[in-house]
């Protein structure tokens, strides 16, 4: 027993003078190794210090906007307030260009609410969809996409509108989703689509049994389209 203890002790001490020669030996190569990690690291903090500075002072910005804008809606389209508008319109298009972010994407949110106030839908349909994009990942990308949908409906676009609706339902928690899965339905009955209709109707009732309202008005489509059909058949 006593040799065994006697060999592990200088198999560690070999290992040990192995590695202090080896350290002394690339202390340089290893110095500059650990140097760049700190480097690399306090670079990483300063970058992320950085971007939550500047992330604070654009959601300040674009709150402003949105406080300037809150105090012109009620006016929006008066012929005097024209100017004040189209000056807000410039601040945000440039502001939201700019921010690939949260703030960007209520930037693009802000001046979709100016033109769905004018009722400019093309315009409208496009910020909202630029809102979407910016930050898809937030509560405010199914909000813009609903947006747009009912913007694209406004125009007539029917198949883009459906298509944005679409994209809504796939935010689990989007309030709303249950009323675009709706609104697809009833798209697609006006375009003669009673198949899809009738799926989307099912699917209002299928996924969202709470929306009790919502799942009585698809019943009752499922109802009359039930009949259409027949009629149609016989």
């Amino acid at each position: 027993m006593a040799t065994s203890i006697n060999e592990k002790a200088e198999r560690d001490k070999k290992i040990n003078d192995t590695l202090v020669d080896f350290v002394q030996n690339n202390r340089k190569i290893l110095f500059t190794v650990l140097l760049g990690i700190i480097v690399i690291f306090g670079g990483l903090i300063a970058a992320i210090a950085i971007r939550d500075t500047l992330q604070t002072k654009a959601i300040g910005k674009v709150e402003g906007l949105r406080e300037r804008y809150e105090a012109l809606r009620s006016e929006i389209n008066e012929p005097s307030k024209e100017e004040e508008v189209r000056a807000l319109e410039d601040e945000l298009k440039t502001f939201a260009s700019g921010i690939f972010s949260y703030a960007g994407a209520r930037a693009y949110s802000l001046l979709g609410n100016i033109y769905g106030d004018k009722k400019s839908w093309a315009e409208a349909q496009e910020a909202w969809t630029n809102a979407a994009r910016k930050a898809p990942k937030t509560y405010l990308a199914p909000v813009a996409l609903y947006n747009a949908a009912v913007a694209a409906e406004e125009q007539g676009s029917i198949e883009t509108a459906i298509a944005l609706y679409t994209e809504c339902t796939g935010f689990s928690e989007f309030p709303a989703a249950h009323r675009a899965q709706f609104a697809i339905g009833r798209l697609e009955e006006s375009l003669n689509n009673y198949d899809a209709a009738i799926e989307a109707y099912q699917g209002v009732i299928n996924s969202w049994q709470s929306e009790g309202d919502w799942v009585n008005l698809a019943q009752s489509r499922l109802i009359a389209l039930n009949i259409l059909r027949s009629e149609e058949q016989d």
